[in-house]
């Protein structure tokens, strides 16, 4: 993969996006998980640098028995506590990589503990109409694509009637400020309103890494337009004692303005 020499904010369409961060997950699966593994925890399903969990929040519901899909799961660690908690559920990612690195996972674990993988755009999910009752997504996906409302219909499509989703990305209100954990990001730099993509690229103009931007606003009425009903939006508290830094979230930012947020959706 070329190295990255320019950070900037520019227009990317949706097909340069995938194929960015595809490239770019794979590449870095290896270190993704030897960095932020101990905190994700490898049976664990956490929303977000908060260290909001499930076992706390409930977003999901009670999945004994239920039929549930994870969307970019990485390495399955939510997927692995859905299964430890009765449901019947799949992982899937775009990554290859990032499916190495939970395979290698499950190999580490006794087999009712392990998790089924499938690589897969959540953007052109292979599964029938109505095939599970719980679709999820823990900052996977939706703030790698160009088209999130693509993902949030396919979510919707695959989901039986009365379904939940639920995503946590970026809470938008971040990206008024720079990517920085200390004073630097307290400061609004940017428009809240300019949905320009982040990008990082090398030497040639290729992108290698993207991130969109939607406002909380248009978030929701993608929600509606795909059918789905929002029944609760979690903004999640930086909690006292937890002092761990992860890139631009940190106890001095995440107590002053929210760095998550967390759709929670039926289908209609």
């Amino acid at each position: 993969m070329s190295e990255p020499t320019e950070a900037l904010r520019r227009p990317v369409a949706a097909g340069e996006t995938v194929r960015a961060n595809r490239t770019w997950w794979d590449a870095e699966a290896a270190d993704y998980y030897a960095e932020h593994g101990a905190f994700l925890g490898d049976e664990d399903l956490v929303w977000g640098p908060e260290r909001l969990r499930e076992s706390d929040a409930r977003l999901l519901g009670d999945v004994t028995g239920r039929r549930v899909l994870e969307i970019g799961g990485g390495s399955g660690q939510g997927a692995r506590w859905v299964r430890g908690h009765g449901g019947e559920v799949v992982a899937s990612d775009l990554s290859a990589g990032m499916i190495r690195e939970g395979v290698a996972v499950n190999a580490s674990l006794a087999p009712g503990r392990r998790v089924p993988f499938v690589q897969c755009d959540g953007r052109s999910l292979p599964f029938p109409d109505g095939s599970f009752d719980v679709v999820f997504t823990a900052y996977g996906v939706i703030p790698f694509v160009a088209d999130s409302e693509v993902v949030l219909r396919e979510a919707a499509r695959v989901l039986r009637p009365g379904g939940r989703f639920v995503f946590s990305t970026t809470h938008p209100i971040r990206w008024a400020f720079r990517d920085d954990p200390g004073e630097g990001g307290l400061t609004a730099t940017y428009s809240y309103f300019d949905p320009t993509p982040y990008v990082e690229q090398d030497s040639g103009r290729r992108a290698t890494y993207v991130e969109h931007h939607r406002t909380l606003g248009e978030l929701v009425r993608q929600v509606a337009a795909a059918g789905l009903r929002l029944v609760n939006l979690v903004e999640p508290e930086w909690p006292e004692g937890h002092e761990e830094i992860w890139g631009g979230w940190s106890p001095l930012r995440g107590r002053l303005i929210p760095g998550t947020a967390i759709f929670v959706c039926d289908r209609s």
